[in-house]
């Protein structure tokens, strides 16, 4: 399958590093202001917005809400242990259909990605996201990132430590970001929010929204044994 029938025409397509590529512009107002929509349909439960918790204590300063499986600092559950114990909401397929057109656009093929978990991260003008990696997975399929709102400057670094050499690129309202193949454990972070930034025509009231899509790998499966991950 090919991603030309869901997004708009390719526009400045860049490679940040081997198999990071850099989709701009690709989702149209009205995709944009529908994601919006579904975003504040699924923050209204049945696992709302919230600050998660780092195991030192600290806590992030995004808010986070999840799809299909529910992340916390550093593992994967059905239910969201540290909110409420709820389960999370199903990943709707249409969503999972954007990320296979993803994939398809930047790769020319989408591989036979199936993703089953999203994380729906909120930033305010203020908020941050230190240098990390998706690393609670038990697969290598690529992540998908779609960014709504304010503009962020999205640092991308290499896969063996959080210092250089990275790369720093403004993703906008609208963007695709997807990270596979050698750069799929890349650490990666958020250094800045540019606060005024973005069309009020997608319905975002202010602040950041970013979409990443994840295949887990993961079964249904006791809580105790899935992974700690990599902090």
């Amino acid at each position: 399958m090919t991603g030309g029938g869901l997004f708009a025409l390719p526009r400045g397509r860049a490679e940040l590093a081997p198999g990071a590529v850099h989709l701009p512009g690709r989702l149209s107002v009205e995709q944009q202001r529908d994601l919006v929509d579904a975003c504040r349909s699924w923050a209204r439960g049945p696992v709302p917005l919230r600050h998660p918790a780092l195991p030192g204590g600290g806590v992030m300063s995004v808010r986070t809400l999840c799809l299909g499986w529910h992340w916390q600092p550093y593992r994967y559950s059905r239910t969201a242990d540290d909110v409420n114990g709820a389960r999370v909401a199903p990943l709707p397929g249409w969503l999972a259909e954007w990320g296979r057109a993803a994939v398809a656009e930047a790769y020319g093929d989408d591989g036979g990605y199936a993703p089953d978990a999203a994380l729906v991260n909120f930033y305010d003008a203020d908020a941050r996201m230190g240098m990390h990696r998706d690393g609670e997975e038990r697969c290598d399929a690529p992540v998908v990132s779609l960014s709504l709102g304010y503009s962020c400057v999205f640092r991308f670094g290499n896969t063996e430590h959080r210092g250089k050499p990275y790369t720093d690129v403004e993703l906008a309202s609208g963007d695709l970001l997807v990270f596979g193949g050698p750069s799929r454990f890349a650490y990666h972070g958020v250094t800045k929010v540019h606060s005024g930034t973005g069309d009020p025509a997608t319905g975002m009231r202010g602040g950041r929204l970013n979409i990443t899509l994840r295949e887990t790998g993961l079964t249904d499966r006791p809580p105790e044994s899935e992974p700690t991950g990599h902090p």
